[in-house]
């Protein structure tokens, strides 16, 4: 049972990702991960996930959805290359705190799933974003995975500071489990 509170300063959010190198004066595409992607370079400069390496990005253009631009003065399209797949982050604590009802992702990742009665049903392992919605993943203590829809219903509540979430699994998946055994 998690009895203490999630340190938000530690976490390091993925904004954005050099997606590839573009023409030959070193510049790239960057995929911005941003609610507002034209505004990715203003939560600069961005680290690796280890904090260690730095990068600065000029924005200079945009082109097929995501924008251009250029990597700490990368001149040539080999040192633009061999940027391709860094992802960009943020230090977590630089961002506003987010609306009511409103989560970043990151947040979300690792907090313990409870059911109702306060039972462990599992821990938040990831949250996928699809056009129709956005789906939580909850890995089980036995290893098995759960995607449910993130919507009120399911997950009537959730609580950063205790670090955990109440879930209320639909019906259907309650009872996969024992429909297949009575087969």
């Amino acid at each position: 049972m998690h009895t203490g509170t999630i340190d938000m300063s530690a976490k390091k959010l993925c904004v954005g990702v050099i997606a590839a190198a573009h023409g030959v004066r070193g510049e790239v595409r960057v995929k911005s991960f941003t609610a507002e992607p034209d505004a990715l370079a203003a939560y600069g400069p961005f680290t690796d996930k280890s904090g260690r390496t730095e990068y600065a990005i000029e924005v200079t253009g945009r082109v097929r959805g995501m924008l251009l631009g250029r990597v700490n003065d990368t001149r040539d399209r080999d040192a633009a290359e061999a940027l391709k797949g860094t992802e960009l982050f943020i230090d977590r604590e630089i961002l506003p705190p987010a609306e009511e009802d409103e989560f970043y992702y990151a947040d979300l990742l690792g907090l313990e799933a409870r059911l109702e009665d306060g039972s462990v049903y599992g821990k938040v392992k990831a949250v996928q974003e699809y056009g129709a919605g956005d789906m939580i993943e909850i890995v089980h203590g036995d290893g098995a995975v759960t995607l449910l829809p993130f919507t009120r219903a399911v997950f009537p509540t959730v609580d950063l500071a205790a670090g955990c979430l109440t879930v209320v699994p639909p019906e259907e998946i309650e009872n996969s489990g024992s429909e297949e055994e009575t087969k």
